[in-house]
């Protein structure tokens, strides 16, 4: 189960989904593609509340990238509606027979320029209800490179505090491999995730390829018309953000398939 923080990120963790799986860390030449993996949709309550506001939701389901959809807590209009996040992930897997299942908020974001006023804590939130009911958490950071405000560059502090903090169950936390400085700034910052807690179990580190990722994108975004973009930038603005969350879509791949890891 992919957990996100913003919705933007629902269709690039589609992308790494659907890549083609490197035959080892960096290589993606004459990949094996098994089937196509049942994925839905668990929309979470922190932002918009309807579901058919969101244009990028029906993209993927009208172009078969997305099984079905479940609207949680005070959302709605999902396929299926729950009450909380709990049974949305129980519909999500055995109502509508998920593989994968991504939760994120619907469209837009509250945050309050502070440690904890922000609705992306439902990350963690959503980290204890997978482990609660047995399932596997993949942790998709909050990356960029190209945000003006210093809190969200490289790996956001929403992700810090959220996974960090507020997540008390382990999680496997996925890490691009992002090239360069920036790539280096991202690892370092990641590494504050994988200490040993006062509270909380130690999350496990996944270092995962970004090799093919772009093309997987931009095939995501042509074919769907589902537009990458978050917070204003696509991605030749900002492709750091939806290669992280690509990254997550692929380990999650291999762990749906049962396969090695990135």
């Amino acid at each position: 189960m992919v957990i996100a923080d913003l919705h933007s990120a629902l269709p690039a963790v589609l992308a790494g989904l659907r890549a083609p799986l490197p035959a080892d860390g960096d290589s993606v030449n004459a990949p094996t593609q098994p089937r196509e993996l049942r994925v839905v949709y668990v929309m979470t309550d922190g932002g918009a509340l309807p579901l058919p506001y969101s244009r990028t939701v029906a993209a993927l389901q009208e172009a078969g990238l997305l099984a079905g959809t479940v609207s949680v807590g005070q959302a709605w209009g999902g396929d299926l509606e729950a009450v909380s996040i709990h049974n949305g992930l129980l519909a999500a897997r055995y109502v509508l027979d998920a593989d994968v299942i991504v939760v994120a908020q619907g469209p837009g974001n509250l945050g309050t320029d502070t440690p904890w006023g922000f609705s992306g804590v439902a990350c963690g939130d959503a980290v204890n209800a997978v482990a609660a009911l047995d399932g596997r958490p993949v942790a998709c950071l909050r990356v960029s490179e190209a945000d003006g405000r210093a809190r969200h560059r490289g790996i956001s502090h929403h992700s810090l505090t959220a996974y960090g903090r507020v997540a008390l169950a382990a999680a496997d936390v996925v890490v691009p491999c992002l090239e360069g400085a920036f790539g280096r700034q991202v690892a370092e910052q990641a590494a504050a995730l994988f200490a040993p807690r006062r509270q909380g179990a130690t999350h496990r580190r996944v270092d995962v390829s970004v090799a093919g990722l772009h093309e997987a994108l931009v095939t995501v975004e042509r074919d769907t018309g589902a537009r990458l973009n978050t917070m204003g930038r696509g991605l030749e603005q900002d492709p750091a953000a939806f290669l992280a969350a690509a990254a997550a879509g692929r380990y999650a791949a291999r762990l749906a398939r049962d396969l090695p890891d990135a």
